[in-house]
């Protein structure tokens, strides 16, 4: 509720329309005005890089190794070219249906076609429910529509299946944010955190919030 494609350039373009209705859906919080990001400051949720490398050997293995050295990464460049192959792991799937319903599903976004990328997204959840990052995809869409309550509930189920989800759990904190739930949008950020150090951004978000939320330290 963490890459620079051809996908990201789409949603982001569809957060600038999005996140300047007036109104949120679903949370009693929706019911005020949000306080908008000027333009050209959206804030963007963590997506897969525009290339990634060849998924090879046991799934499982492979995660854990990279989230140990993720988090054991010296800087921002080695982090990168693991969290690559994290993103990797994560959007492989072994049924070519499913990879020719999210191919199509891209197609529809970047041609601003929402309704039927989401319908794509619905068909490829049904085919395969254990496909993390249909979830995420259809949690990213509905966030940027802000049907916040439906992405809540995607981010939910990919966090079921993956909870080291650094990528869901940064959009879990900035829904959280986003309707003024500021204590909980910190717990997010810092779990996204102390999974991913190098997450882009979330940093200076926890020292924010932090401030806000606990006060500054005397």
């Amino acid at each position: 509720m963490a890459s620079k494609t051809e996908w990201t350039t789409a949603v982001l373009k569809l957060a600038i329309v999005a996140l300047t209705l007036v109104a949120f859906a679903a949370t009693p919080a929706a019911a005020q005005a949000p306080q908008l990001t000027p333009p050209g400051k959206q804030k963007k949720l963590p997506q897969p890089p525009a290339k990634l490398p060849r998924v090879i050997g046991d799934k499982a293995k492979n995660l854990d190794f990279l989230f140990g050295a993720l988090k054991a990464a010296p800087d921002q460049e080695s982090a990168k070219a693991v969290e690559a192959r994290i993103w990797a792991v994560w959007t492989a799937t072994p049924s070519d249906t499913a990879a020719l319903l999210m191919a199509r599903a891209k197609i529809a976004l970047d041609s601003k076609d929402t309704d039927v990328a989401l319908k794509l997204l619905d068909a490829v959840i049904k085919l395969r429910p254990d496909y993390i990052e249909a979830w995420n995809r259809r949690a990213t869409i509905y966030y940027l529509q802000n049907d916040y309550s439906r992405s809540m509930e995607d981010i939910r189920q990919v966090l079921i299946r993956e909870p080291r989800h650094f990528g869901a759990l940064a959009g879990l904190g900035m829904i959280m944010q986003e309707t003024g739930d500021e204590k909980h949008a910190l717990d997010a950020f810092r779990k996204a955190l102390a999974i991913n150090p190098y997450l882009e951004r979330v940093p200076d978000l926890v020292k924010t919030l932090s401030e806000k939320v606990e006060g500054r330290d005397i």
